[in-house]
């Protein structure tokens, strides 16, 4: 796999084509050691102005500034085995893959979601996106990963995002198939 710069961007080649960068999104969990005072205003405001929400300007501007302190929190696997477990999961699949992957988080954790699909975007003019989020229906998946996407595309329009999802029923299935029959 060689390596040539395009464009400002470093752009990894696998079998002779520029690797695409991959961005892993994640849902996010808030660390188990974040103020608990703290955590429930978080929840508090979260119902009343998050995502968008309408509410007083001051409301708004706490619940931003208490989202940004817990995403920007110290995380190890001990206050937040999540995003240990999506660290793990991301650096077996660059291992699996050979790829670069790009954890990134819906809430909670830092970097977001926009953030991780920036990076991707400035490494490589292919970006995958992909969720472990197995089956439909989740907001997430269905909505919040797909919106990110949408913004990403608009803001870098010479790059192309591909989002991998959702899985082949059949494909989830036959991998939970697999782990059941370990323990027959």
């Amino acid at each position: 796999m060689g390596d040539e710069k395009r464009g400002g961007r470093k752009m990894s080649r696998k079998n002779g084509a520029a690797a695409p960068a991959v961005v892993l999104a994640m849902h996010g969990a808030p660390p188990l050691d974040f103020p608990k005072n703290e955590l429930a205003e978080f929840f508090m405001l979260h119902a009343r102005v998050g995502h968008g929400g309408a509410g007083p300007n001051n409301l708004k501007r706490r619940y931003e500034k208490l989202e940004a302190k817990m995403r920007r929190w110290p995380r190890t696997g001990d206050n937040d085995p999540f995003y240990a477990g999506s660290v793990e999961l991301a650096d077996e699949l660059r291992r699996e893959s050979g790829l670069d992957i790009i954890p990134g988080f819906n809430e909670f954790c830092s970097p977001s979601l926009a953030e991780a699909l920036d990076r991707a975007a400035h490494s490589a003019c292919r970006v995958l996106v992909i969720t472990p989020m197995m089956t439909r229906g989740g907001e997430h998946s269905a909505v919040d990963i797909p919106h990110a996407i949408a913004l990403a595309r608009q803001k870098y329009p010479g790059n192309e995002f591909i989002y991998v999802w959702p899985f082949p029923t059949q494909d989830i299935a036959a991998f939970l198939s697999r782990q059941v029959s370990r323990f027959v």
